[in-house]
């Protein structure tokens, strides 16, 4: 596994791609809605931002009504999800997603209880 991104909640997904791409030299390299919202991810050399920006109610909307924008997740790129799966449960570890499931940018992913992962949301993704 190696470091694929930092999902980061924001209620300006356009206005911190900006600021993003002028501090950190950081271009967009995809943009798309997905699950109900604005999903924009900029390229740094060793892996994404993810910027997620809600248009409905859901898992980001509540995450910022509750904690205001920022990190939301860390994802883990895995060349088998279904393994990686498999040792996080054999671990002990409460998985969010029983089975991989589609993501953004037609990746699958998975996500990992922060209760089991020292409070960190963690997301498996295979490219």
């Amino acid at each position: 596994m190696h470091f694929d991104h930092i999902g980061i909640a924001t209620p300006d997904a356009a206005g911190l791609a900006a600021l993003f791409e002028e501090l950190f030299d950081a271009p967009v390299a995809h943009e798309e809605t997905f699950d109900g919202m604005t999903v924009v991810f900029l390229e740094l050399e060793d892996g994404y931002f993810e910027l997620l920006e809600p248009h409905e109610d859901g898992a980001i909307s509540s995450f910022l009504e509750k904690r205001g924008s920022g990190i939301h997740h860390i994802a883990l790129e895995t060349d088998d999800i279904d393994a990686a799966l498999a040792t996080a449960r054999d671990a002990g570890v409460e998985l969010i997603d029983e089975e991989p499931r589609p993501g953004a940018w037609g990746h699958d992913v998975a996500f990992l209880h922060p209760k089991s992962t020292g409070g960190v949301l963690v997301e498996f993704v295979s490219h």
